[in-house]
């Protein structure tokens, strides 16, 4: 009997060791009072998407919950502002993964929103599920579709400085290495999904990096937040149904609930005094040193010009960048044709090139200090 005791102390104490260091997120501060700002969470609709949108709207934000699903969306504002209190939680259609979606949510979202002060690319997915596309899904998803809407509204971002950009990312992008030769190749099979998403992630990562370094001087200023391991629907939509007694348990017990998991790009949205640290990676709510493949400038600069490419951002093609852009597709898409699997409400992620504004006018990395790296243990 004393030795089950024991036992059960030991594993009891081991659990509380790891819930306190790995599990248990730190509790996000910053600006407390949003009143007369507006932010625009993808993937809002569930998980830490919500959470975080939820947060916004306490502080008296004006939110934009961008979702894929109608139905799920207008239900997931309903209950934000019957929780929050606050009546200025709307849904607004897109859809990641069309990116004739993302303009039209653009040119939407221009006409109606005087203004746009926090951007939060949340929503992603992290597998094709039984969808095959002619183009990597999870790299247009996770990363084509957030670059190009970045690009669609930074003239609005940049009238409302000071104004921040964050994409949430993941640890997984230490596993990324892009290959420039095929990033747009399709993906089939659970190995290639696993690669195409740490490649998605480590995309991530280095268009912060990038973006920061364009944007440097405007009052725009971005970063990369990971959230940690969380138990949202992305971690069981895509494992097999058997499986799912098992995992929920553990899942429970090892995993960071969805509010946990939205403290760090809340933190990124809200904290006063880092924008000196624009264009870093942020985990459990402090700046993380990343791996040399996340901060090769010459990559990130790479994939910069790649991304234009791939969201039809051609030369000689896009608007005047101080103007707020016009896409040519006025008339949405349908929003809920897309077959791929929805993520916390995936917006996200092919239309040829049209008429769409450019960073051209910011300062370019090559006239730019470069940053140091801070090492954080």
């Amino acid at each position: 009997m004393e030795a089950l005791l024991l036992g059960a102390g030991l594993l009891l104490g081991a659990y509380v060791l790891v819930y306190y260091n790995l599990v248990k997120a730190p509790r996000c501060g910053g600006i407390g009072n949003l009143r007369g700002r507006t932010a625009v969470v993808t993937g809002a609709n569930s998980g830490i998407g919500k959470m975080t949108a939820l947060e916004l709207a306490r502080r008296g934000a004006r939110v934009v919950l961008a979702c894929r699903s109608r139905e799920r969306g207008e239900a997931a504002a309903f209950d934000l502002r019957q929780e929050s209190g606050n009546n200025e939680v709307i849904f607004m259609a897109l859809d990641l993964a069309n990116l004739a979606s993302v303009r039209a949510f653009a040119t939407a979202f221009l006409s109606s929103e005087p203004r746009l002060d926090i951007l939060i690319h949340n929503a992603g997915i992290s597998s094709c599920g039984r969808t095959r596309e002619a183009f990597n899904l999870l790299l247009r998803v996770n990363h084509v579709g957030p670059f190009l809407l970045t690009h669609l509204l930074l003239p609005r971002l940049k009238t409302c400085t000071p104004s921040r950009v964050v994409v949430v990312s993941s640890a997984a992008h230490r596993r990324g290495r892009l290959d420039f030769t095929c990033l747009d190749r399709p993906v089939v099979g659970w190995r290639q999904e696993l690669r195409a998403y740490a490649d998605s992630k480590l995309a991530n990562v280095l268009f912060a990096r990038e973006l920061a370094a364009q944007l440097e001087g405007t009052g725009v200023t971005c970063y990369a937040a990971h959230p940690g391991p969380v138990n949202s629907e992305l971690f069981l939509r895509h494992v097999p149904g058997w499986l799912h007694p098992l995992l929920r348990p553990m899942a429970w017990l090892v995993l960071r609930a969805p509010r946990g998991g939205a403290q760090t790009p809340l933190y990124c949205a809200l904290q006063e005094g880092i924008e000196p640290l624009s264009g870093r990676y942020f985990s459990n709510c402090r700046v993380e040193e990343v791996p040399p493949a996340a901060r090769d400038d010459r990559a990130a600069h790479r994939l910069w010009e790649a991304s234009k490419r791939l969201a039809g951002l051609g030369p000689g093609k896009d608007a005047q960048p101080d103007e707020d852009p016009q896409p040519e597709d006025t008339e949405a898409p349908s929003f809920l044709s897309t077959p791929y699997p929805e993520e916390h409400t995936i917006s996200e992620h092919h239309p040829g090139p049209e008429s769409v504004p450019d960073l051209s006018t910011v300062t370019h990395r090559s006239q730019v200090k470069a940053k140091p790296e801070t090492q954080v243990f």
